[in-house]
């Protein structure tokens, strides 16, 4: 064993291309991860205004003698008013789970819904529109199942002119979307797809915040990259999703949400990420980060976490489909304003937001690791000290952080260089007395890519007692391979 690690230190090159493998394996599991890490939920969209729920705060319960009521009054009461008033009752009543299930027992009643939902009335389609809404937020499956019938109405009314009405059935749509493959299967064999797309062009932003909605609930189906995603590719979704995302006083960060993580699902299938570049996804997402950091130095910061996450996500993975030597020329922009960039965004999430470090540390694990321009970029920006402050604000940070800097180290000993001497050995001495050992192992490479490229280095770690920090982690099987080879080369540097 230890010549095999005698041997691969020898060639420098070797131990950079294991780290390189490494990385790989990592970035593979956490895209899997994240694509598993679904954000599927439902919506309620309800605007009763104070008078016309009548003074009550509460809707009431209702029965199925009174639901049976109710329906028929909307459907053969004697004026419109009459039966409008009768829809606006049921559907209050249908917000209790168990009107909902009375509603779902009695034979006829989602045969008279759909009737009302297809009548030549607009207050009256509205209205059964309405009680579909809360039929299709239930948490029972066989409650939004029984809005199948309603779907193709759904879909077709997407094309009408009230933008309101569209943006209901959208958000209709999107809470049934997750109910089961049956539904979606059928949404696809209905034309949901070329539906969704007609109302990608709408200048109403209600209804754009919606149909992103729809989408991402769509895209996280555990089908979606066979039966969804190809077709939506073939659609003209993705050109105006990042058209619609793109930085400037038209951006909406509601809309911009929906859409950033509808593309984080895409990217994330694999299907066809080539296309995507084609599209010139990545510039658009990093002239989104520029405007991010941007709005944090102007204090203009409200909500932007809800946008920086997805966008992260979305540049770190789409990162990894781009050869090495075209990263510059698709991010289209300097080297130093994405990594500026980054770093205030880091500093706001260390103050505001820190669950998002990690996000942000991943992206620039992915820009240093094949880019020797944005490793530059680092050293230049003099970040690697502010970089070295994160390292003992949790155990992923740590790893991390550490990922990062041996990016920078494999480069040679010209980058070994700028950072020693300075601060880098007396942070890792602190590392390797954690009991992480994910954290000790990405602290032992690093250290034997700096003793490889700098002796001098390791000729300090001995004298700063470095070794000896190594003793408590001797039997940890993981690491002792590892040891063994750092314990080599410092000996020899």
């Amino acid at each position: 064993m230890w010549s095999r690690r005698q041997s691969r230190l020898k060639t420098p090159a070797c131990g950079v291309e294991e780290l390189r493998c490494r990385r790989r394996e990592r970035e593979a599991a956490l895209r899997k991860a994240r694509r598993e890490q679904q954000l599927v939920s439902k919506r309620l969209l309800r605007e009763d205004a104070p008078e016309e729920a009548g003074g009550q705060s509460a809707a009431v319960l209702l029965g199925e003698a009174k639901v049976q009521q109710f329906l028929r009054l909307a459907q053969r009461g004697t004026d419109e008013k009459e039966r409008e008033k009768a829809l606006v009752s049921l559907r209050r009543g249908l917000q209790h789970p168990e009107t909902q299930q009375s509603f779902i027992r009695l034979e006829g009643s989602m045969r008279t819904l759909v009737g009302l939902l297809t009548s030549n009335r607009a207050l009256l389609q509205l209205e059964a529109a309405r009680c579909l809404h809360e039929l299709s937020h239930s948490e029972q499956p066989a409650v939004a199942e029984a809005c199948l019938p309603a779907t193709s109405y759904l879909l077709t009314y997407l094309s009408v002119h009230s933008s309101d009405f569209i943006e209901l059935c959208l958000y209709t749509l999107g809470n049934l979307i997750v109910e089961s493959e049956a539904m979606r299967k059928q949404l696809l064999a209905q034309g949901v797809v070329p539906a969704l797309a007609a109302c990608i062009q709408s200048p109403h932003v209600a209804v754009l915040e919606a149909l992103g909605y729809a989408l991402s609930q769509l895209l996280q189906a555990k089908e979606a990259p066979e039966k969804i995603i190809p077709s939506l590719l073939d659609s003209s979704l993705p050109q105006h999703m990042l058209r619609l995302m793109q930085p400037g006083p038209k951006l909406n960060l509601g809309v911009a949400v929906e859409f950033a993580w509808c593309l984080h699902y895409i990217i994330c299938s694999q299907v066809n990420n080539a296309m995507l570049l084609t599209l010139g996804a990545l510039p658009t997402l990093a002239m989104l980060l520029l405007d991010l950091a941007g709005a944090v130095q102007r204090m203009d910061d409200e909500g932007l976490e809800l946008l920086a996450c997805p966008v992260l996500r979305c540049l770190s993975n789409l990162l990894t489909e781009v050869p090495v030597e075209a990263t510059g020329e698709q991010m289209e922009l300097r080297d130093e304003r994405v990594v500026a960039a980054l770093f205030i965004l880091l500093q706001f999430f260390l103050q505001k937001q820190p669950t998002l470090l990690p996000e942000g540390l991943w992206l620039l694990n992915n820009l240093t690791a094949n880019s020797p321009t944005f490793c530059t970029s680092l050293l230049s920006l003099d970040l690697i000290e502010p970089l070295l402050q994160l390292l003992p604000l949790s155990n992923v940070i740590s790893v991390l952080v550490l990922t990062v800097l041996c990016n920078v180290v494999e480069k040679g000993p010209a980058y070994c260089q700028r950072l020693w001497p300075g601060p880098l050995l007396s942070c890792l001495l602190k590392t390797l007395v954690l009991s992480d050992t994910e954290v000790v192992g990405q602290s032992l490479e690093l250290l034997q890519l700096l003793f490889l490229y700098q002796p001098e280095a390791a000729q300090a770690f001995l004298q700063q007692s470095g070794l000896q920090a190594l003793e408590r982690h001797q039997e940890e099987a993981q690491l002792q391979d590892r040891i063994l080879a750092l314990q080599q080369t410092a000996i020899r540097g």
